[in-house]
């Protein structure tokens, strides 16, 4: 009952979003965000049974407690513009990303993706559009699908994140990936919240020929953090980056350039850069040693190779 009342919600709420000014959505999404985070504090933002490690996993190359990713979802063509900024932030203090762009919404430029490629960086495909269209029916799943596939192609990735972290991973076997990173550990906060339960990568096998890594978010999305609840620090990023450590898990996050600040300034749907800089400052100095840091690709890559698919 509770996923067909989410999904009822969810398609309401889709319905009406395009009647409601930007402020009005994030201020019921706000409203919303604030009661499931009392309902679900058992489970956000740590869910206790997510710590488990998964059977064939002997570790981290090199003795490393944990795993660090970091990718970027870019929602807006205003994303689109800071992706130098926040590529400049991250070469600076020593960190390599992905960044998700869509197909159809906003024009990307090709030497964009080429920089940012060219400097050790990724780029993924974040669907053609940034709605919940994707998964309308089956007919229309395989019409997005040869047209994302074309997509991967064409930009030379192999990673793929659904709008607004819609999932089916029985239809995603349609897509010409190596890995998807839809889904998270815990995430009460979304149209579709049901988590894997876990802090490490999963393999998706049923289609022989199609297979695919699952890479679930495990620490919370930006937007959640600053712009729903207007989090003025990232003490819950260090909490929940502790528990991972100490569970040996992926630490994997989604921030998003459309709403970072990098000019001191901060709109209603903005923060600044410096908590994202600060995030990065900390694990870089606080774990110094302890944690083995990559793209999204190569963690596919690791986890096929090294753990093995059941």
């Amino acid at each position: 009952m509770k996923l067909i009342s989410e999904e009822t919600l969810a398609r309401a709420y889709y319905q009406v979003k395009p009647l409601m000014s930007r402020r009005l959505q994030i201020m019921l999404r706000s409203v919303v965000a604030k009661y499931k985070r009392y309902a679900f504090q058992s489970v956000w933002p740590i869910d206790p049974g997510a710590g488990a490690t998964p059977a064939g996993f002997s570790g981290w190359p090199n003795g490393r407690r944990f795993s660090v990713v970091l990718t970027h979802d870019v929602d807006t063509s205003r994303g689109v513009e800071r992706c130098e900024q926040l590529m400049a932030l991250e070469q600076e203090l020593g960190f390599r990303s992905s960044f998700n762009f869509v197909a159809h919404d906003y024009h990307l430029p090709a030497d964009l993706r080429e920089k940012l490629v060219a400097h050790g960086f990724e780029v993924g495909v974040h669907g053609l559009e940034h709605n919940r269209k994707l998964y309308e029916s089956p007919e229309t799943f395989a019409e997005h699908a040869s047209k994302i596939n074309g997509y991967l192609k064409e930009w030379g990735a192999v990673g793929f994140r659904s709008p607004c972290v819609y999932h089916n991973f029985e239809w995603l076997h349609r897509l010409d990936i190596l890995y998807e990173a839809s889904a998270f550990d815990t995430d009460p906060f979304e149209p579709q919240s049901d988590g894997l339960r876990t802090i490490f990568p999963v393999h998706q096998t049923k289609v022989p020929g199609r297979e695919y890594v699952v890479l679930p978010y495990t620490l919370p999305q930006d937007f959640t953090m600053f712009i729903l609840f207007r989090e003025k620090d990232i003490r819950i990023w260090k909490e929940k980056l502790r528990w991972i450590a100490d569970h040996g898990g992926m630490a994997l996050l989604i921030t998003h350039p459309d709403y970072m600040s990098f000019d001191g300034s901060t709109g209603f749907e903005e923060y600044p850069c410096e908590l994202y800089r600060e995030l990065l400052t900390h694990i870089k100095t606080e774990y110094e040693g302890e944690y083995w840091h990559l793209l999204p690709q190569d963690m596919a890559y690791f986890w096929n190779e090294s753990v093995g698919k059941p």
